[in-house]
């Protein structure tokens, strides 16, 4: 989860005064706007209250040592009841996931607690290695919204990533004894290079455990710092499980990528540089099928996702920390979530203000700035959003570019069904009319009415309406398919092909990136059951996206499910989805 903050309303306690450029003009506790605070939600469906999930105890573990650990870390551990990303959803830009706070006021344990965690920030020595990150205006954004949004260039730091401070912080506490024996962790990105940086600025050895499908690029750019890269696992949780037991075995200090106070700490010097003041809102930003933070303080307690998107890949955690998530209770205002789209367009936004490229999770702040801002008419405040990373992988930057203009409203994706009769294909241009189409595909259906798929230049909602109206005043239905992932990754490519299989399953799949994942799952399925169909769509090391069709019989959905479960990769079965009927049957 990211999170971007908005300025109180009184003068700042400024640590670094000479840093600060912000504006006098600032947003105020309660942040809402009575006009704008009570939209009705779109599609909200929300999971069963707290009450229904009990927690399920298990075993404890142990951590680094650190003061507050016996304090905020003392409740036994439990096992997360597992729920899906789609249980909690709200339009883009809404605040919601607010927490019940449970600190009150003379709370003595809480207040000891905080200021344990404010004086160690303010005596952080994260600065040995790492820098005080500009605070930029984004003055082409902020004419755009009508407000100003400052960036924090945590994208500047020497590894492109937040990620040093949380890292160097934890191993310069470490005694030097035990420093001699070595650091290790367990990363496929970010977290893996700040601790390759910071053994080299402290003189120790660092073990770096990594899958075996992390790019070579990142496991190279680890190397080049000096650690020790271990490629083992096909998953992040077999890599950690590796370093954990190397740890144990070889006395080496784990340095966990979040979820420790003194990585917390590290991070919390990024909060310092900008304001330290407790009248700062702190807005936490997800993806819609990333958002484990929003769902567990949603419950009250921390639950885990049994699917999670990979696109922002640096937040796309199943379970939130015990500490992380303690603190959040505490502390943050809300969570917005944002689409894969909005997130495209922020990347988008930040190349056009400072010719930078931000990976997506680096992205998550800004895309929720921009949403809160519009969904709440926000004007004339100052809002920091906290731009946490530019390790964007280069096989990504296709998908950001073909979804860019759709998270910007800029452009929409369409469909419209045709009578097949001579002049009907001239009759639909005219409709369009003024509108600047940017992707057009149709096929003859034979005599049966068709389907033309198309984008356009999208300029204004009331224009799109105006287009539709003239359609539908035509005869002519007209589906607008913007939001549609399934339509986006791969009905799009597939227009024209349609047909009618007996007993076909539709199935979305995740596959990993690394060599033998189709054969391992064409051996799971064929030739027991006949492929109808198969689309692969990659997206960079976070896996690909595939859409298969299998001929599978009712009664043996249960065998199906069986191996489908037993492949390892993450599914979900579409078969009923609207608009693949509407595009292939």
């Amino acid at each position: 989860m990211e999170g971007l903050l908005f300025q109180p309303p009184q003068g700042p306690l400024f640590l670094r005064p000479r840093r600060s450029k912000l504006a006098p003009r600032i947003l105020t506790r309660p942040h809402y706007i009575p006009s704008k605070s009570i939209k009705t939600f779109i599609n909200a469906t929300l999971s069963k209250p707290t009450a229904e999930i009990p927690p399920l105890p298990t075993s404890s573990s142990s951590s680094h040592e650190n003061p507050l650990l016996s304090s905020t870390l003392s409740s036994p551990p439990y096992r997360a009841n597992k729920v899906s990303s789609n249980s909690l959803q709200y339009p883009s830009g809404y605040l919601g996931a607010v927490p019940e706070r449970t600190v009150k006021d003379g709370d003595n344990e809480s207040i000891v607690n905080a200021m344990e965690y404010l004086t160690n920030i303010l005596s952080s020595k994260v600065y040995d290695v790492a820098i005080e990150s500009p605070l930029q205006l984004a003055s082409k954004l902020s004419e755009r919204l009508g407000v100003r949004i400052w960036l924090k260039r945590e994208d500047l730091q020497p590894v492109f990533s937040f990620k040093l401070r949380g890292a160097y912080n934890m191993m310069a506490k470490v005694p030097k004894e035990q420093l001699q024996r070595g650091v290790i962790c367990s990363s496929a990105g970010n977290h893996a290079q700040g601790v390759a940086l910071a053994a080299k600025r402290l003189g120790c050895d660092a073990v770096i455990a990594m899958p075996v499908t992390t790019p070579e690029i990142k496991w190279q750019s680890v190397e080049r710092l000096g650690a020790t890269v271990v490629l083992v696992g096909d998953s992040y949780d077999e890599a950690q499980t590796y370093a954990k037991k190397r740890a144990k075995e070889e006395g080496r200090t784990f340095i966990p990528p979040f979820d420790h106070p003194d990585i917390i700490m590290g991070q919390g010097t990024v909060g310092m540089e900008i304001r330290v003041n407790p009248e700062v809102k702190i807005i936490g930003v997800e993806p819609t099928d990333a958002n484990a933070m929003a769902l567990s303080l949603h419950h009250g307690q921390r639950v885990m996702l049994d699917q999670v998107g990979g696109f922002a890949d640096g937040v796309a955690v199943k379970e939130v920390g015990e500490e992380t998530f303690r603190l959040c209770k505490e502390l943050i205002d809300g969570v917005v979530l944002v689409s894969r789209d909005a997130i495209c367009a922020s990347i988008k936004d930040m190349f056009e203000e400072k010719r930078s490229i931000l990976e997506p999770a680096g992205a998550l702040a800004l895309a929720g700035a921009e949403a809160y801002c519009k969904y709440y008419g926000i004007k004339d405040v100052n809002i920091v959003a906290i731009t946490s990373g530019a390790n964007m992988n280069f096989d990504k930057l296709r998908v950001v570019t073909e979804l860019a203009n759709v998270g910007r409203q800029q452009e929409a994706l369409l469909a419209t069904v045709l009578p097949e009769v001579p002049g009907s294909f001239k009759h639909f241009c005219e409709l369009v009319g003024p509108m600047n189409i940017s992707e057009f595909k149709y096929r003859s259906n034979l005599g049966k009415d068709a389907v033309v798929l198309y984008s356009v230049g999208l300029h204004t909602a009331f224009e799109l309406e105006e287009m539709k109206k003239r359609m539908e005043s035509s005869q002519l239905r007209t589906y607008n398919l913007t939001s549609s992932d399934l339509v986006k990754d791969h009905l799009r490519y597939l227009i024209g092909g349609k047909s009618n299989f007996p007993d076909e399953v539709l199935c979305r799949f995740v596959f990993p990136e690394r060599p033998g994942t189709l054969m391992k799952f064409l051996d799971s399925f064929s030739p027991r059951w006949n492929i109808s169909l198969f689309h692969y769509r990659g997206q960079g090391e976070t896996g690909a996206n595939v859409l298969v069709g299998i001929q599978v019989p009712q009664s043996e959905m249960d065998e199906f499910r069986s191996r489908a479960s037993s492949l390892g990769y993450d599914y979900v079965v579409v078969t009923d989805d609207n608009d693949f009927h509407l595009l292939m049957h």
